[in-house]
């Protein structure tokens, strides 16, 4: 019966996810399991490709083999391989099983395969189950058999894609290559998925794109992810922070300088144009730049050609250019900001990159990649959020973004061993570890406590119940809660924090150590 479900799946018309999705969940379905994960190994790092069982998390988690000795034994056999019920190497999934409310139970059946294709390790597949005793020898054996359904799963997607990257050349569009070193974009979303396809269409023009989006959602690998995709990726991809250049060096950092130029001009010195010349540049936070430098910068897209300082001969260079922004340009051009000219020239291609808060439940597949980063940064055995937490995250409204969840996640592991947790055990973190009552922008609602159901209608439970803060406690925790915002809208810089809360930056210092942020 198993073996005509797996046949099913695997020669009816679908997408590859949704064949290797249905595969795995026929996969439980037989072995009567709690959990199936097919992972694939890319650079010694196994990443989960579907899952059924495992809490949602799951699929952020990337498992670099050598810290996981399960994982590493399932590697090195071209057979099953099956723990024991007291085997004592830890198992990657203690605490990730779907479950009932509770506490996180470990892993007690353990068994897993690795996958071939064309004759090269492709990943593993494992079965994992909370009662031991639920694999024996017939279902290594079996296992071993459906291994052969799977590996052919697998075969026919690559095939698949083959296809389509053939009818691609046909048509004149050059496919793809896998994304290189720079980070990967998590997330299934319906907005996040329509974009990285959309994003993957103009990938191959070289039409300027101008990213525009939130302080922390990650728009630098957004322009990695276009470069990678492009038929320029064989070159280089140079990056400029804008927000970061001095408006004395902004000039010879974007097109270069002879000797003598000026005061410190030892050498000749490329600038950034011509160091990304057949390649791609990238201008993050361009509406920082000043108005002079705009007008430079205008004519070198409009020419093709960029000046050295100090030098008369215009030299010429082939640029795609990505900018990236979380300011709105349009205002600043209507401002005089920002110069008009130059803005419709970037923004040729406009992109909106989706913040956090909208895309649905990608904050716990994110979080899943920072809780696994986190596991091994720390050397706890297993890391995980409890329910409450999960729903903390998902109501948040995340004004820093992602780059704001890394840094939650970070904090409450920390938080979760101050609070005496053993590396050695399943560690669950707290809604309360998280800190995430100074956001008060939630979908909808803040993050406080409910009220008390015998509360004065109309009146807040703390003027019913005389329970009013202290003046000065109440100001200390809005000064908190402003710090935080600004730093998560800043991305963690001091100085910009600072200017945005219109202070001195030593003033803010020294009130963050008071206020126990630092």
């Amino acid at each position: 019966m198993l073996d005509d479900s797996l046949l099913a799946d695997l020669t009816a018309d679908l997408p590859s996810v949704v064949r290797l999705q249905r595969l795995v969940r026929t996969l439980r379905e037989g072995f009567r399991c709690g959990a199936v994960c097919l992972l694939r190994l890319q650079d010694d790092v196994l990443a989960p490709v579907a899952v059924e069982g495992l809490v949602r998390e799951a699929l952020g988690r990337r498992f670099e083999v050598a810290r996981h000795p399960r994982l590493a034994a399932i590697l090195t056999s071209r057979r099953s391989t099956l723990f024991p019920p007291d085997s004592s190497l830890p198992d990657p999934y203690d605490g990730l099983v779907e479950q009932q409310p509770g506490e996180p139970l470990h892993v007690h059946d353990c068994m897993g395969i690795s996958l071939h294709v064309e004759g090269e390790p492709w990943g593993v597949l494992t079965l994992d189950a909370l009662v031991a005793g639920t694999f024996d020898e017939a279902a290594r054996t079996a296992l071993e058999r459906y291994a052969l359904l799977v590996e052919a799963a697998v075969r026919v997607s690559r095939l698949e894609q083959e296809v389509r990257a053939l009818r691609m050349a046909n048509h004149g569009v050059i496919p793809h290559a896998e994304p290189g070193e720079g980070g990967e974009i998590l997330g299934h979303s319906t907005g996040l998925q329509r974009l990285l396809n959309e994003l993957d269409v103009v990938a191959e023009s070289d039409l300027p794109v101008l990213l525009m989006g939130e302080t922390g959602v990650g728009k630098e690998l957004f322009a990695r992810r276009l470069h990678q995709r492009s038929p320029r990726r064989e070159q280089p991809l140079v990056q400029v922070n804008c927000a970061a250049l001095p408006e004395t060096l902004a000039e010879s950092e974007l097109f270069g300088h002879v000797k003598g130029a000026f005061s410190g001009a030892t050498a000749d010195r490329a600038g950034r144009f011509e160091a990304a010349d057949g390649g791609t540049l990238f201008l993050d936070e361009v509406g920082e730049l000043p108005l002079a430098i705009q007008a430079k910068l205008l004519r070198a897209l409009q020419n093709g050609e960029v000046q050295r300082l100090g030098e008369d001969t215009p030299r010429r260079v082939d640029v795609r250019i990505i900018a990236a922004t979380n300011r709105r340009l349009a205002d600043g051009v209507r401002e005089g900001h920002f110069r008009a000219d130059l803005y419709h020239r970037l923004s040729v291609y406009p992109v909106a990159i989706p913040p956090l808060r909208e895309r649905d439940s990608d904050v716990l597949v994110l979080a899943g990649h920072f809780l696994e980063i986190n596991r091994a940064r720390l050397g706890v055995r297993s890391l995980r959020l409890a329910p409450a937490a999960e729903a903390a995250l998902l109501a948040y409204a995340w004004p820093g973004n992602v780059r704001e969840l890394e840094h939650v996640i970070s904090r409450a592991a920390i938080k979760a061993l101050g609070h005496g947790a053993r590396r050695d055990d399943i560690v669950t973190l707290e809604p309360e570890w998280l800190d995430l009552s100074y956001g008060e922008t939630l979908k909808g609602e803040t993050l406080k406590a409910s009220r008390d159901e015998s509360a004065v209608p109309g009146v807040e439970p703390s003027v019913a119940t005389n329970d009013i803060e202290p003046l000065r406690s109440q100001v200390e925790s809005a000064q908190r809660r402003a710090i935080r915002q600004a730093l998560a809208a800043s991305g963690d810089n001091w100085a910009n924090a600072a200017r945005r809360l219109a202070v001195d930056p030593s003033n803010l210092h020294k009130l963050a150590r008071r206020l126990g942020i630092k």
